[in-house]
């Protein structure tokens, strides 16, 4: 257990807009009309649930693969241990990580794979959703953050249990507000990621009665004017929201003289600095991640399935993914993917817009103690390993849990607790 790296999936994630279907190769994102999410479905299943999992990570985020895998394969393992899905054993289907995104989703189709657990990277969302909505096969990742993919077209077949990117907004404001600041200046890396998030944060504020008396852009290698103008607002504490250009900001923030204890950091501006900047820098600063650290619990079961596993990312919300699945199928007593996708929201204790009903039914933690409830009535309403997921209109979670992280005078981080946006928080 000791050798396992504890921690939330950090990855530097490529935003993909509505928008960028048109750009590819694939007439992506056009095909299907409807919303799968809410329309009834009659059953048209074989009788086997078949998981797909589309493995994306090459290179330096390779190492990514490997928990989601596992995760998959303990969720599969736990589900058939509890009956599977209408007496006969889940399947999980090959993995090839050999293949891009799009062939992937291909080969899981030609599979006849009923729901496909992926991708990581959000830049290869659009390409896998176009593949699957038309075989009217549900698409749910485990780590999709980009704000774009909750607008984009897929016919009601995309879901994800992580949150997106925007949703630590209301966190980063909370943080500050708790540790007594009435105000916070912003200072934000151009980009889809910094002029979203930094918006999110302005709302968020203004709902929290907190002032933004400066909010700065900057690019990578530039960050001087945004800095100054960070530290001539004399704020209560300065938000930084970057992902490479975050170290240069960092560096210009100190020769701005702004204390290094006011900042908070967006989880694309995490990360072990050390001597990157000036010695102490950091120190009482703060970042968030998103997710939570996977129990003692969970990781020792991981590590049945693989004894080898050195890192939890998105292992938690991977087997989150394949668990609500088998609850919809559950739910329709049908393994087709068109049942399924209009039963993610029910099972997950969400409600889709417009829906009418009072308050979910107290959450239940397993598919075993889940599917009992199915049977008794009146539904299931899954919070799993990597917290609520209650899916809204859109597919997307409408509880993010990110963990808290408090840098020392070394200039690294350390964990230090934990933060809810959304319902879960109420």
């Amino acid at each position: 257990m000791n050798d396992l790296i504890l921690r939330p999936g950090i990855i530097r994630r490529t935003l993909v807009t509505a928008a960028a279907c048109s750009t590819l190769v694939l007439t992506a994102c056009s095909g299907v009309t409807g919303n799968a999410r809410v329309e009834a479905a009659e059953a048209s299943g074989d009788g086997t649930l078949r998981v797909g999992l589309i493995l994306d990570n090459t290179g330096q985020n390779g190492f990514l693969n490997a928990p989601q895998l596992a995760a998959a394969k303990l969720a599969v393992q736990e589900i058939n241990a509890a009956g599977g899905h209408k007496g006969r054993p889940v399947e999980l289907l090959p993995t090839d990580t050999g293949q891009d995104a799009a062939l992937q989703a291909q080969a899981l189709v030609a599979a006849k794979a009923d729901v496909v657990i992926g991708p990581t990277d959000s830049s290869h969302a659009a390409a896998a959703i176009d593949v699957l909505s038309r075989a009217r096969t549900p698409l749910i990742s485990p780590a999709n953050t980009a704000a774009g993919l909750s607008s984009i077209s897929s016919g009601g077949y995309y879901f994800r249990t992580a949150s997106a990117d925007v949703a630590q907004g209301p966190v980063l404001v909370k943080m500050a507000k708790d540790a007594g600041a009435t105000s916070v200046a912003v200072m934000y890396q151009e980009g889809s990621y910094g002029k979203e998030l930094s918006a999110a944060v302005a709302a968020s504020a203004g709902q929290a009665g907190v002032e933004v008396p400066a909010t700065g852009a900057f690019t990578p290698g530039d960050a001087r004017s945004a800095a100054d103008a960070a530290g001539n607002a004399d704020p209560g504490a300065v938000i930084v929201i970057a992902r490479d250009g975050a170290q240069g900001a960092l560096a210009e923030l100190a020769n701005s003289r702004v204390d290094g204890k006011l900042l908070i950091l967006s989880d694309g501006a995490f990360g072990r600095y050390g001597s990157g900047v000036a010695a102490g820098y950091l120190e009482g600063a703060r970042a968030v991640v998103p997710g939570q650290l996977p129990d003692a619990d969970f990781q020792a079961r991981l590590l049945t399935v693989d004894p080898g596993l050195k890192d939890v990312s998105f292992a938690a919300e991977a087997y989150d993914a394949v668990t609500v699945a088998a609850l919809a199928a559950a739910r329709a007593q049908d393994d087709a993917g068109r049942s399924i996708a209009a039963n993610l929201i029910a099972v997950s204790g969400g409600m889709a817009e417009g829906s009418a009903g009072g308050a979910a039914a107290g959450a239940c933690q397993s598919y075993k103690d889940c599917l009992a409830r199915l049977k008794s009535g009146p539904d299931a309403n899954y919070d799993g390993e990597s917290g609520p997921v209650a899916f809204d209109a859109n597919g997307d979670v409408t509880a993010a849990t990110f963990t808290v992280f408090t840098y020392g005078a070394d200039n690294n981080p350390v964990m230090s607790g934990l933060e809810t946006a959304g319902r879960a928080s109420n």
